[in-house]
């Protein structure tokens, strides 16, 4: 993960979660192990470190909650590597759309310190040539929401992808979540809470079309249930920063307007 130049920068995909127990997990690992190779950048699991932002009244948060079809959320996310990060460390910023039932991402990668001046500072930062149309949507993005950083979650990742045959296949196994409110930076000390039971994994199938039969016929053998789940959503309500009677300034204002 240390070189980013040739990541992909757009793509749509399938995103399916389930919630397994560890045990689960492994039993699942090693039925998988006939149909998929681990990752090229895993090397037995990886660190994930996102940065979340949001409005004030927690617009992308109620989308989520609500079930709204078209709906987009910011962050900046770091593989966490051996070297620590300074400010000429490359990241990803993302928007993570969702359209029905499809998942699309867009992202540039910039230094840590303009990643800074795009989200926090919303100042238009050096940038690739092919990073320009997704540069200026997330600048545009920060602007019309006012968007600020809101939490941090940790994770660590196990992926598995799909050989040949099943190209665009990726499953991932994602343990011990935590959230960080304070302070927001990316480089603070790792000092969150849990999100989740630290027995429990998050495990997301991803594909680009369609899941191959036989891992529909795996999943279905070992009874798992699918969830809809955010981890930025889950990180909000583990920091206790909203609470199940608010309601948001902006579901407020529509209804107004709209006389209802």
């Amino acid at each position: 993960m240390s070189n980013l130049s040739h990541a992909i920068r757009k793509f749509n995909r399938f995103e399916l979660k389930y919630l397994l127990t560890l045990q689960q997990a492994e039993q699942f690992k090693l039925a998988l192990k006939a149909y998929l190779k681990p990752d090229e950048h895993s090397n037995g699991g990886y660190a994930l470190t996102s940065l979340y932002y949001d409005s004030p009244d927690l617009r992308c948060y109620w989308e989520k909650v609500d079930g709204v079809k078209f709906r987009r959320k910011l962050r900046i996310r770091r593989y966490e590597m051996d070297e620590a990060l300074s400010s000429e460390t490359p990241v990803f910023v993302e928007i993570k759309q969702r359209v029905d039932r499809v998942t699309q991402k867009r992202r540039a990668v910039l230094p840590y310190r303009e990643a800074l001046r795009l989200c926090n500072d919303r100042q238009m930062p050096e940038h690739a040539p092919d990073d320009k149309a997704v540069v200026e949507e997330i600048y545009a993005f920060a602007w019309n929401y006012n968007l600020r950083p809101v939490s941090i979650v940790r994770y660590l990742r196990q992926a598995l992808i799909g050989a040949e045959y099943d190209l665009g296949l990726r499953v991932t196994f994602d343990t011990n979540l935590t959230v960080q409110t304070q302070p927001l930076r990316l480089d603070a000390p790792p000092d969150g809470m849990l999100i989740l039971p630290a027995n429990l994994t998050v495990m997301e199938i991803k594909v680009n079309e369609r899941i191959p039969y036989w891992l529909t016929e795996l999943v279905a053998a070992h009874n798992f249930q699918l969830v809809r789940m955010s981890k930025y959503c889950k990180s909000i309500e583990a920091a206790n920063l909203v609470s199940a009677q608010m309601t948001p300034h902006f579901l407020l204002s529509d209804s107004v307007e709209s006389g209802k």
